[in-house]
């Protein structure tokens, strides 16, 4: 079963219900899938599509949208909510590992029309004045370490320029 997450927010009982019984239905039925996750961004759309097939492809799987796999946060300081869809949440029935390894599991990021995909171990969102930041924890090979090295990327919506910024420290 799945369900729409705000992250930072909590969602009115009704509201949190709804949402919850439109994404089930939708994974449930063939024909409620088309309508019924219509409220979800078409890019991002097509990324669960593109992961139901793969499912399927593998020995006939059941593919599963887990809780925590979509996210609407304010990802650029402008107080509006964009989108986040987490493969981490995915799953198949025939295959532990198929949207994820070592290096994690991408995540998607939608601002206004413009999407961003990043593998990563996790992410957060935080507050820099007057910035708003994506923290993401990534494969240490990034920091020239190995898998475990830590290592962290920081990056920032550009607004005028309609692009993730981000730099390594020297």
């Amino acid at each position: 079963m799945s369900r729409l997450v705000e992250k930072g927010e909590r969602a009115g009982a009704g509201t949190g219900l709804v949402v919850f019984c439109v994404i089930s239905a939708a994974f449930n039925t063939a024909s409620a899938h088309a309508q019924d996750l219509s409220g979800l961004p078409t890019q991002l759309l097509e990324k669960v599509e593109a992961a139901q097939q793969a499912c399927s492809d593998f020995e006939n799987g059941q593919f599963a949208l887990e809780l925590g796999s979509i996210h609407r946060i304010d990802l650029d300081g402008d107080i509006q909510r964009g989108w986040v869809l987490d493969e981490a949440g995915f799953a198949c029935s025939t295959a532990v590992s198929l949207y994820c390894g070592t290096g994690g599991c991408m995540s998607h990021f939608l601002v206004e029309e413009h999407l961003f995909s990043l593998l990563n171990q996790g992410w957060d969102m935080a507050n820099i004045s007057p910035l708003r930041v994506l923290l993401a924890d990534v494969h240490g090979s990034q920091c020239g370490g190995i898998n475990p090295t830590p290592c962290v990327v920081a990056s920032v919506w550009d607004s005028d320029e309609m692009v993730w910024r981000s730099t390594g420290a020297e």
